[in-house]
């Protein structure tokens, strides 16, 4: 019981960390500054902006799949809402990891080789690279309130109050 309960404080506090982060940088930050400030500075800014955040939400994405190994190893068998939120969270930290170690660093180098979205080869390359990214995050950000709406309803009576 007390495993189940830290696992899951655990694994909310890293959700809303990388959850809100994800929402921060999409909905205000990046179109802030995209609209704000001028090319190229604006893209350098964001590189070095979503490369940090990179490492926070690999960060939690370990923590979140740690929590759910600690459940599993605590707890068998899985109950189903309880597969069905470790297979959403494994997807969600899959999104980031693949986000922090393959794409962002493709888009930095890109950018510092004078890449601009749209325009030649390079350009072209950068803006379909970025709009994975877009999308992996916004696929991220839906399975992370997936993965807490299926906390929620796993959580039995008791744990709840």
């Amino acid at each position: 019981m007390m495993l189940r309960r830290v696992s899951g404080v655990v694994a909310m506090l890293a959700i809303a960390l990388w959850l809100g982060g994800l929402i921060v940088l999409g909905a205000l930050v990046a179109p802030v500054i995209f609209s704000q400030v001028s090319m190229p500075w604006s893209a350098d800014a964001m590189t070095v902006v979503f490369q940090r955040f990179d490492g926070i939400a690999m960060s939690c994405a370990a923590a979140l799949l740690a929590t759910e190994a600690a459940r599993a190893i605590g707890r068998m068998p899985f109950a189903p809402v309880d597969h069905l939120r470790a297979a959403a969270s494994v997807l969600a930290a899959g999104g980031a990891v693949y986000e922090g170690v393959s794409l962002s660093p493709r888009i930095a180098t890109l950018h510092a080789e004078g890449a601009v979205r749209g325009l030649g080869s390079a350009g072209m390359e950068l803006s379909k690279l970025h709009d994975l990214a877009e999308l992996l995050g916004k696929t991220e950000a839906a399975l992370l309130v997936v993965v807490v709406v299926l906390q929620v309803l796993g959580a039995t009576p008791r744990e709840r109050k």
